[in-house]
């Protein structure tokens, strides 16, 4: 079912001193800010090729990502992103198997502009899952 790995995701606290750090130190190709207030975050993509890393910065208290660096004050991987073809048969295959969707699981729209869902990480051994929909 899963595709390709989209990103992985980074909750930082500070979003500029963190992109500064992959542009600078490791000289990776790095995208500008996108703020994303349905998601309660700003966030920064930075092009690896093959994948991406995307970095998180809270949109304020009420951000899950503040809440995030609230346990985990420097930072820290918050999700994996896997493609998908069809977003809403993969959230039905998963839910009949006992997989939960998060949120009222209907898909919302991701900073790509597509449909994510997230899947709850006691289902996935302590990591949160997010399903992107790519077309095929």
């Amino acid at each position: 079912m899963i595709g390709r790995l989209n990103h992985i995701a980074i909750a930082v606290p500070d979003l500029a001193t963190a992109a500064a750090k992959y542009r600078d130190l490791l000289g990776a190709h790095v995208g500008q800010p996108i703020v994303l207030p349905e998601h309660g975050v700003t966030v920064v993509f930075i092009d690896t090729g093959n994948s991406k890393v995307e970095l998180l910065e809270p949109l304020g208290a009420g951000s899950p990502i503040a809440v995030f660096l609230a346990k985990n004050p420097a930072g820290g991987m918050h999700h994996i992103c896997f493609e998908v073809p069809d977003i809403l048969a993969a959230a039905a295959m998963l839910t009949a198997s006992g997989a939960r969707v998060l949120g009222d699981g209907k898909p919302k729209t991701g900073a790509h502009g597509l449909p994510v869902l997230f899947l709850h990480p006691k289902d996935f051994d302590g990591t949160l899952i997010e399903l992107e929909q790519v077309a095929s």
